[in-house]
C-alpha cells in the first residue's frame, strides 16, 4: 500500500465519520427525514451529471438496477433515515460508534448465516467487537442515553448489513457513479413520501444549518463517495475496508471537537476495543484472500 493510497484511506475515513457530526447539526434545526431527502436529491442529481459527463450510461445489468434499488431503500432510506431521527436524541459520537460496526456485522453474518470461515484472528476481532459495543452501550444507556434514539440506531445499520450481504457481487461494471446517483435518487424519493406525512416544514434557520447542510451534501455524500471508489481501484476493497477501523476513533474526535460532546474512560475504551475488532475482522480478510 503506497502513501497515496494511504492518504486516500484516511481521507475516506475521516469524511465518512464526519457525517454524524453535521447530521446532528442539521437535525437539531430543521425536520431530519425532509432534510436528507433534499440532500439525497441534490447529491444524486449532481452525481448522475458528472457520471453522464464521464460518459456513463443509464443502461446497466439487472444486477447493478438490483442493487440501486437495494441500497437506495437500505443504505440511504432505512439506515441513514433512521440515523437521521435518531440523532434528534442521541449524541453525533455514539450514532457514528454504532454504525463503525458494520464491518463486524457483516462478518458476523457471513459466518453465521453463509458458513463463510474465520480465521482465529477474525474470530478474536469478532469477540473483540462484541466487548466494546456492550462496554459502550451500558455506559451510555444507564447514563441516560435514550433507548428509542439507540435502538434506531442499531435498526440503521443492521439495514445496511443486509443490504451490503445481498448486494457484495453486484458488479459495477464502470457505471460506479451513475449507480451511486440513482441510489440517492431512491432514497430520497422513499424518504419525501414517508417525510410528507410524517414531518411539518419547520426550520431555524442559521449560518451553522447552511453550513452543515452544504458539507453533509457535498463532502461525506459525494467526495467520501468518490474517494473510496479510487481507493478500491487502486488497492482493492478488502484492503481498502481495512480503514473502517479508524472510524470509531475519528467519528467521536470529530463530535467531541465541533460539538463538545464530552467522553468517559469506558467510552474510550469501548471505542478502542471496538477499533480493535474491526482491524482484527479486515486483517484476518486480507490474509485469507
Amino acid at each position: 500500500m503506497d502513501f497515496r493510497a494511504i492518504g486516500m484511506g484516511l481521507a475516506f475515513a475521516l469524511m465518512w465519520s464526519s457525517a454524524f457530526t453535521s447530521a446532528r447539526i442539521i437535525v437539531a434545526a430543521a425536520p431530519p427525514l425532509t432534510a436528507l431527502s433534499l440532500r439525497f436529491l441534490i447529491s444524486g442529481l449532481i452525481a448522475i451529471g458528472i457520471a453522464a459527463a464521464l460518459g456513463q450510461s443509464w443502461s446497466m445489468s439487472r444486477s447493478q438496477w438490483r442493487a440501486v434499488t437495494i441500497f437506495g431503500i437500505s443504505q440511504n432510506a432505512l439506515y441513514l433515515g433512521l440515523n437521521f431521527v435518531a440523532m434528534q436524541w442521541v449524541e453525533a459520537s455514539l450514532a457514528a460508534i454504532v454504525a463503525s460496526t458494520m464491518p463486524l456485522l457483516v462478518a458476523l453474518a457471513g459466518w453465521a448465516i453463509f458458513g463463510e470461515r474465520v480465521s482465529r484472528l477474525g474470530f478474536f476481532g469478532l469477540l473483540a467487537g462484541v466487548a466494546g459495543v456492550t462496554i459502550i452501550m451500558g455506559t451510555r444507556l444507564s447514563g441516560g442515553a435514550d433507548p428509542l434514539g439507540v435502538a434506531l440506531c442499531v435498526v440503521g445499520v443492521m439495514a445496511l448489513t443486509v443490504a451490503t450481504l445481498t448486494v457484495r457481487n453486484a458488479a459495477s461494471g464502470g457505471n460506479i457513479l451513475m449507480i451511486v446517483g440513482l441510489q440517492m435518487l431512491v432514497g430520497s424519493g422513499v424518504l419525501a413520501v414517508v417525510a410528507d406525512t410524517t414531518e411539518t416544514w419547520q426550520v431555524a434557520y442559521s449560518w451553522p444549518l447552511a453550513a452543515a447542510f452544504v458539507y453533509t451534501t457535498l463532502v461525506p455524500g459525494l467526495a467520501a463517495t468518490w474517494v473510496w471508489f479510487l481507493l478500491v481501484s487502486r488497492i482493492g476493497a478488502v484492503k481498502a475496508a481495512t480503514f473502517h477501523f479508524l472510524n470509531p476513533f475519528l467519528g467521536v474526535a470529530v463530535a467531541a471537537a465541533i460539538l463538545g460532546e464530552t467522553l468517559g474512560p469506558l467510552d474510550l475504551a469501548g471505542v478502542a476495543v471496538i477499533a480493535a475488532g474491526i482491524l482484527a475482522v479486515q486483517l484476518s480478510r486480507q490474509s485469507r484472500g
